[in-house]
């Protein structure tokens, strides 16, 4: 194609035999060679489509055993001013489900305070799940709610009741996301071994801010997302999320 280089090249060969399934999740790319080939490419060109693939979690490279394919992502997250993980999934055919790791009640720290307006040490909620995306790990999430206003938050999150029905039997009918930011870092080793991906490979971190309808905080949450499961859409059409 012109105006493609030979690594864009080597690159779309890849990403291409992954779409039409020449190419599976777990299968072992070809020997250089092979693909070099076949692409019609050189071996620095095929290597840096490789690393440029593995950077955004499509391939992993395992030193002593070859590369293995990871898979394409396959779940566009909406992104916009009201809407649920459950709904989210659902509404792309994939399963969703989570598991609650941790349930305690911390003094917040600084960024913590700052974001749901109390002040430092106020009592808070912190809350650690596991998010999983027909049954394969796809997030983890630390959220804080204030005690005060929530004082069984922990408990029935660990009962796996939603934050919605807890909010509505606090008087919250409905909320809104304020903020949303995201950028991308490595995970750390706890992280990866939850998440079942490489050390090597990017997390996208997602840190939003939820308000009441009358603006007020009631939930600041940070969560890392496999980067090579999952693509943010931002939606500025119809306002909907949560995660």
């Amino acid at each position: 194609m012109s105006g493609t280089s030979n690594w864009e090249r080597a690159r779309d060969w890849i990403v291409e035999s992954i779409a039409n399934a020449a190419l599976a999740e777990g299968d072992k790319l070809p020997p250089e060679p092979q693909m070099q080939r076949e692409i019609g490419v050189g071996r620095h060109s095929l290597r840096r489509a490789v690393a440029a693939l593995a950077a955004e979690g499509v391939l992993s490279v395992e030193q002593g055993r070859g590369t293995f394919v990871r898979g394409l992502p396959k779940i566009t997250y909406r992104i916009g001013s009201r809407t649920r993980y459950r709904e989210n999934m659902l509404s792309q055919g994939v399963r969703p489900g989570g598991e609650s790791i941790t349930e305690d009640i911390v003094e917040a720290r600084p960024d913590v305070a700052e974001a749901l307006a109390v002040n430092t040490g106020t009592a808070v909620h912190c809350i650690q799940r596991r998010g999983h995306a027909d049954g394969r790990p796809i997030s983890l999430s630390q959220s804080f709610h204030p005690a005060a206003r929530f004082p069984d938050l922990g408990e029935r999150r660990g009962k796996e009741e939603s934050v919605t029905a807890i909010y509505a039997d606090h008087g919250i009918s409905d909320y809104s996301r304020r903020e949303t930011s995201i950028y991308a870092r490595l995970p750390e080793k706890w992280e990866a071994r939850l998440l079942e991906m490489p050390a090597d490979q990017p997390v996208l971190i997602m840190c939003k801010l939820d308000v009441d309808l009358e603006g007020i905080p009631i939930g600041y949450s940070e969560a890392a997302w496999v980067a090579g499961r999952i693509r943010f859409l931002f939606d500025s059409s119809q306002g909907t999320i949560d995660v």
